[in-house]
């Protein structure tokens, strides 16, 4: 990150003393004003929720905020740094599904690691919202907590690390596919990468038709003979990927694949393995603020489509261009979960708003200020609400 960005956003967070404020939809200006906000007029309102509790969607808040939560344990770069000190990330959080989709977001950090406590919290405060987007929580804990709140709350709950940087990677992959004319059931895919993210974007493409997948780790390239060997959540993941059973590096992996994925570490894709690779290889390295390979260096070892999560190059996966638009179209209508399908749909959304005449090696994704980018998304997220 520029250090002059890294002051400018110090010296905001002085000036304003965070990036949020609450505003009223209402005045009170006098007393009735005032018997009507609140009491007694707003014993009338509670008495109708009390009546029919759906009316809280239309009745209250709730139909339009998500609680953005967090425990500090993962954040950004930054690691497990603590509640209070994840709180700016969740305030901008909190600011994009404002400026981006109109949602109003309302960031809770929790001083507690404890998965059973985390999902207690949760679902005790769940009633106010329309919706939960947990972030920046470690894994494996991740894991369990989102499943277990998805099973126990009656409203959208979605972890972004995971799925918000899996559907935007699936929408590239969607539209790299069509510059190389392969169909996603033919294309041989690597992830490099067995965190959350990783794990996640595998899910996501095989639930997209995908039928050759590698995942590789520090340790190399998972593998189901491995058998009890493997963390719980790699075992799992085991049994739908790597069929051919290799073993070995990620240089091993790349042998003829079509596509690499990586959400890893800094530099660990080496050019010359690019070479080994299927013709017009996708390379996809979203390791930040360094990727696993810069843009430049790809190129020049045979890369066709190169993408990174840096704004500063072409290609950008950029996670903003996901969730806004899925919270929208869930709030919208009411879902009780972000289903596959519906993510699926927000992929294939996000592909749709590169015009295929326009598609190109360098131009694979919308921008994330281009025009209609949430508003396609919520639509497609709405429309494949069951």
């Amino acid at each position: 990150m520029s250090k002059d960005l890294g002051q400018l956003a110090l010296q905001q967070a002085k000036e304003f003393g965070g990036k949020l404020e609450v505003k009223s939809k209402l005045e009170v200006k006098n007393k009735e004003d005032l018997s009507i906000a609140y009491t007694p007029g707003v014993a009338t309102v509670s008495s109708e929720i009390a009546k029919d509790s759906k009316l809280g969607y239309e009745l209250t808040t709730k139909k339009n905020t998500v609680a953005v939560i967090s425990d500090g344990t993962a954040v950004l770069g930054l690691g497990d740094i603590g509640p209070i000190a994840a709180m700016p990330v969740m305030e901008g959080k909190a600011v994009l599904f404002k400026e981006f989709a109109g949602v109003d977001a309302i960031p809770i950090v929790l001083d507690t690691k404890d998965t059973e406590e985390i999902i207690s919290i949760v679902k005790a405060i769940s009633p106010t919202f329309g919706g939960i987007n947990l972030e920046d929580i470690s894994a494996p804990r991740c894991f369990e907590i989102e499943k277990r709140l998805i099973e126990e709350c009656d409203i959208p709950v979605f972890h972004d690390d995971q799925h918000g940087t899996a559907i935007v990677v699936l929408a590239a992959v969607f539209n790299s596919l069509k510059l190389i004319n392969k169909s996603i059931q033919d294309v041989k895919i690597v992830v490099n990468g067995g965190g959350s993210a990783g794990l996640s974007i595998t899910r996501k493409l095989l639930a997209a038709g995908a039928k050759s997948i590698s995942v590789v780790d520090k340790f190399g390239i998972i593998n189901e003979k491995e058998g009890e060997k493997l963390a719980p959540h790699h075992l799992k993941i085991s049994k739908l990927t790597n069929r051919e059973f290799v073993s070995g590096t990620l240089e091993n992996a790349l042998e003829n694949a079509d596509i690499f994925i990586g959400v890893s570490a800094p530099g660990v894709l080496k050019p010359e393995w690019i070479s080994k690779m299927a013709p017009k290889p996708v390379i996809f390295a979203m390791a930040n603020p360094v990727p696993e390979i810069y843009p430049d260096e790809a190129i020049d070892a045979g890369a066709y489509i190169v993408g990174t999560g840096r704004s500063d190059f072409p290609n950008q996966i950029n996670n903003v261009l996901a969730f806004p638009g899925i919270f929208r179209g869930a709030l919208d209508a009411r879902a009780k979960q972000i289903t596959i399908e519906m993510q699926i749909a927000a992929a294939k959304g996000i592909a749709s708003l590169v015009p295929e005449n326009e598609l190109s090696p360098t131009n694979i994704m919308p921008g994330a200020f281009q025009k209609g980018v949430a508003e396609i998304v919520a639509k497609s997220v709405r429309d494949a609400v069951k």
